[in-house]
C-alpha cells in the first residue's frame, strides 16, 4: 500500500479561491475585472465600429467572459491540486512546497504555476473566441485579438501570490 503523507494543514492561497465564502469575493473580483476588460476591449479595437453599442455588446458577453472565465481558472487550479495536493508524481517535497506556499522559493515551481496559469489561458482564449465573442464579432482576426487580450488580462495571476504572505 502507497504510504499517504500529508506536508501541512495549511491550504495554498489559490486553492482558498474556491471555497465559501472567500468563492464570493473571488466571483465579485472576477466580474468586475471581466467587465472593465470587456469595456476596454471595445474601445480599444473599435468594435463601435461593428457593435450598435458597448451595452449590447457588454450584455452580451459579460456573463459567458465570466463564468467560462471562472470555469478555466478552475481548470488551471485543477493542475496545481493534482500536482500540489495530491502529488501523484512523487514530486520532491521542496517543489511541492513552492506550488502551494511560495512560488518564488523553487523555480521549477514558478515553471509548474506558469504553466497553470497558462493552461487557464488558452481555456479563456478558446472559450472567448469560439463561444463568447463568435456571434459578436464576425471577423476572426479581430475575435482572435479580443479573445487573447481577454485571455492574458484575465487569466489567474493570483496563482503566484505566496500564501506566506498571508499566514
Amino acid at each position: 500500500m502507497k504510504d499517504i503523507r500529508l506536508y501541512n494543514v495549511i491550504f495554498p492561497l489559490w486553492f482558498f479561491l474556491f471555497l465559501p465564502p472567500v468563492i464570493l469575493i473571488t466571483l465579485i473580483g472576477n466580474f468586475v475585472i471581466d467587465s472593465l476588460v470587456v469595456v476596454a476591449c471595445f474601445f480599444i479595437f473599435k468594435l463601435a465600429d461593428i457593435q450598435k453599442s458597448l451595452t449590447e455588446f457588454y450584455k452580451g458577453s459579460i456573463l459567458k467572459v465570466w463564468i467560462l472565465g471562472f470555469l478555466a481558472d478552475i481548470i488551471g487550479a485543477s493542475i496545481l491540486f493534482i500536482l500540489g495536493i495530491l502529488n501523484p508524481l512523487e514530486l520532491p517535497t521542496d517543489l511541492i512546497t513552492g506550488i502551494n506556499y511560495d512560488p518564488f522559493s523553487n523555480p521549477a515551481a514558478v515553471a509548474v504555476i506558469t504553466i497553470a496559469m497558462l493552461v487557464s489561458a488558452v481555456f479563456i482564449f478558446m472559450f472567448n473566441y469560439r463561444i463568447t465573442f463568435s456571434k459578436q464579432i464576425d471577423d476572426k482576426k479581430l475575435r482572435a485579438k479580443v479573445a487573447i487580450t481577454v485571455a492574458l488580462i484575465t487569466m489567474p495571476w493570483t496563482f503566484l501570490l505566496p500564501t506566506k504572505w498571508f499566514y
